[in-house]
């Protein structure tokens, strides 16, 4: 038997924060950063809660990939002031913060007189789907952890796109890579449905058709909420689907030398598609095929495996260009030597990660070593 998890509620468009406006609470704990703070969004939510006479306190001081000091100091918190409802504004590190505080509290001091609070999810970037996925990353030192459990998903996801308008564009390039590598590995995932499966499509079509539109106008709230719909898409379709190597490696690569997770994800992503496909070899694997239909789907040629392999795999660097990312991990400016020191504790990690056992190629460490160095210089495409 398989199954396909529906949560939480989804609240979508331009006046979607108004939701707030619906929900019966006493305590309110806002789980936000500091850039939220002083942009204006955390007053934003916090007037809609004053406004209906709710009480509510602030923890402003996660950062970005947090770390298991910063899920003990939310737990600190949440601990003497217990709120009945928790909303978490920010990215997914927010996001991802929050779930972990929640998660962990419950875990290690249950108590019969507070029930699990309420979870309110409002993304302010489109890409980790944070708010409707079952997963937490939480650093340990320089490995990222991945935290898996239905518990962890909030009850309430708003997408409201004047939200991520004052995006900058290089965040909006690295978030929205970070929404194509979720469809892409959720489509060929070991688990994935057709219900996985046609939302995956719809993602990466969007991300094509709408990702350079936001990158050169973030005003544009059309293809912005476009984006943020995908993003949040891409999460119910991995939550249910999972990931594969491209995460295991990003998420090393991330915790050793710091590069963000969606550029992580746009560096090695080509590198991952033509070895689940075997491109340089018979090109002929499941992978290869669904690979394929999505260059269907994206008007490219694709009349054998083999050219609709080649061409997503053109397409994904030609968004990379157009989004003026760096095109090599030799860009992103590690040093070669220190990459090469820490290459086999990175390969490790992305070997043990919870990532690994979906990809649809099983990996060894020789495997995941070689599309480290791959990224590293970069990799021509051939045969298209």
């Amino acid at each position: 038997m398989s199954e396909f998890l529906l949560k939480p509620r989804i609240c979508f468009g331009q006046d979607a924060l108004s939701v707030l406006n619906e929900l019966s609470a006493r305590n309110v704990l806002l789980v936000t950063d500091q850039a939220m703070v002083k942009f204006g969004l955390a007053g934003r939510v916090t007037a809609l809660l004053s406004a209906r006479g709710i009480a509510w306190q602030v923890w402003d001081d996660v950062v970005a990939d947090p770390d298991i000091a910063t899920v003990v100091r939310g737990m600190t918190l949440m601990d003497s002031h217990y709120p009945d409802l928790v909303i978490a504004l920010g990215g997914g590190s927010v996001i991802d913060a929050a779930k972990a505080v929640i998660f962990t509290l419950a875990q290690t001091r249950p108590r019969e007189d507070r029930p699990r609070p309420g979870f309110v999810a409002i993304p302010t970037t489109s890409g980790t789907g944070s708010e409707v996925t079952a997963f937490s990353v939480v650093k340990a030192g320089a490995e990222k952890l991945v935290l898996v459990d239905p518990s962890l998903l909030p009850d309430i996801a708003i997408l409201d796109p004047t939200l991520v308008a004052s995006v900058p564009p290089a965040i909006t390039a690295d978030t929205g890579m970070d929404v194509l590598c979720h469809a892409l590995e959720a489509y060929v995932s070991r688990a994935a449905s057709d219900f996985s499966d046609a939302l995956a499509e719809s993602v990466v079509q969007q991300v094509f058709r709408y990702l350079p539109a936001c990158w050169r106008n973030g005003r544009d709230l059309q293809a912005r909420e476009k984006m943020h719909n995908a993003s949040c898409m891409a999460g119910i379709a991995f939550t249910n689907a999972s990931l594969g190597i491209t995460h295991s490696l990003a998420h090393a690569l991330g915790g050793v030398f710091r590069v963000p997770h969606g550029r992580a994800n746009a560096l090695l992503m080509a590198e991952v598609v033509a070895w689940n496909a075997d491109f340089h070899g018979q090109c002929d694997t499941p992978a290869a095929h669904k690979y394929a239909r999505l260059a269907h789907l994206l008007a490219l040629p694709a009349s054998t495996p083999r050219q609709g392999v080649a061409s997503l795999l053109v397409a994904i660097q030609a968004l990379k260009e157009t989004l003026e990312m760096p095109a090599t991990l030799a860009d992103t400016g590690i040093d070669a030597a220190e990459f090469n020191r820490r290459l086999p504790e990175m390969t490790g990690q992305a070997l043990r990660d919870s990532c690994t056992p979906t990809n649809p190629r099983t990996p060894d460490a020789n495997a995941l070593t070689g599309l480290y160095r791959q990224a590293w210089s970069g990799t021509p495409v051939q045969g298209h």
